[in-house]
């Protein structure tokens, strides 16, 4: 009996953990699900410019962040961290952008800064990209002297694309005209057959399309950035676009290097088994899959795997991301500038959050890209003798 109890467990274990890895490998390709406000709002004072909440992981952060509030109904924009103690940070509110900030009794941290290109002060255009799935919509901001130099900017999974907004400035100042896109099921962009993410597998299509639209408009040396998500996606755009003659080299944001890295991060934060989280990625990667995910095809892991391919890239890449990072761990990234410093130029932080590095550190996060612009060729192919594309920063 007892071994038929020890088998009974065994078998029911399985299940348990088969229905689980594919309740989480649903959960990983739907688009949509309602960010938490996570920070409790203690008080506000309108008059002195001030919020006090309680102290988290992202509310106690140096720096300029974005505040989403009651539900999403209400944005605002904190800045410096004012008084801290174990248990509340007081930080002073720079603006309000729609909401009753007032009243407002939960919210939670951002990386935006801006809710569109009105915010910084410049020229841009509404644009429309042709995909193969309809038109995307994009914002166009301009070089100041259009000299074919363009950057497209990739937003991640969850978000739009606001969340690329902070890189404008400085890729203006170095003569680039910015490009900043949707892509299918991110909610503004057309929504694909399946309504699924793909996660990098299907996204760069439309990226593929936008460097067609990009081509069109005059631009012949384009660079790629892509923030998180977005990472994964420019990756599979630089490697599979028969347009990729065009591209001159790649700057990533706390990206998404290896997938697998990030399904057992995330397995962890839930508390599952490690067999849960591998057995989310081979429901995703089996066209049999897409009975419990929706799924039209599946996803080919071995080939969104950049540490794995990583002697497969050609062109300079500056990658910047978090040791605390809290969504997308750093080790895909780390791995990647290990095995190639002879093209990726990595910039780590310590203390800086997914997505956030540019609202933690403004002028070291700008300089690099500034620094790593001016250190690749007019090709983008090669760097000048006295300044190698490629170097590890610790």
């Amino acid at each position: 009996m007892t071994g038929i109890a020890v088998a009974g467990a065994a078998v029911m274990l399985g299940i348990a953990s088969g229905v689980l890895s594919a309740v989480m490998a649903r959960r990983i390709v739907t688009p949509g699900a309602r960010r938490t406000d996570d920070v409790r709002v203690k008080t506000v004072d309108l008059a002195a410019g001030t919020i006090t909440l309680a102290s988290t992981a992202d509310s106690v952060l140096q720096g300029d962040y974005s505040f989403w509030f009651s539900n999403d109904r209400g944005h605002a924009h904190l800045g410096e961290v004012l008084r801290l103690t174990p248990t509340q940070v007081t930080r002073r509110i720079l603006r309000v952008d729609h909401g009753d900030l007032a009243r407002a009794e939960r919210g939670r941290f951002g990386g935006y800064s801006f809710l569109g290109p009105w915010d910084l002060g410049l020229d841009f255009e509404d644009v429309d990209v042709p995909t193969e799935i309809g038109d995307a919509p994009a914002w166009l901001v301009p070089a100041e002297e259009p000299d074919g130099r363009w950057v497209i900017q990739v937003h991640g999974r969850g978000v739009a694309r606001q969340e690329t907004l902070r890189a404008t400035p400085v890729f203006r100042e170095a003569g680039f005209t910015s490009l900043l896109v949707s892509y299918r099921n991110d909610g503004e962009a057309p929504r694909s057959g399946d309504g699924r993410y793909s996660l990098g597998d299907a996204e760069w299509r439309d990226v593929d399309a936008a460097i067609a639209f990009a081509v069109a408009r005059g631009a012949t040396e384009i660079v790629l950035m892509g923030w998180s998500m977005g990472g994964a996606i420019v990756l599979q755009t630089a490697t599979r676009s028969t347009l990729r003659d065009h591209i001159v080299g790649v700057v990533l944001d706390s990206p998404v290097i290896d997938w697998a890295d990030v399904a057992r991060f995330h397995g962890g934060l839930l508390g599952l088994p490690a067999v849960v989280s591998s057995g989310a990625l081979e429901v995703l990667g089996r066209r049999w899959g897409g009975i419990f995910t929706g799924q039209t095809e599946p996803i080919d892991f071995r080939r969104l795997d950049f540490v794995t391919r990583a002697a497969e890239l050609e062109l300079p890449v500056l990658l910047m991301h978090s040791d605390d990072d809290g969504f997308v761990p750093a080790d895909g990234s780390r791995s990647l500038a290990g095995r190639r410093p002879d093209i990726v130029t990595f910039l780590p932080f310590a203390v800086a959050r997914h997505t956030k590095l540019w609202n933690y550190d403004r002028d070291g996060w700008n300089q690099a890209i500034t620094n790593w612009l001016a250190e690749i060729a007019p090709t983008g192919r090669t760097a000048r003798p006295d300044h190698p594309a490629g170097a590890v920063a610790d």
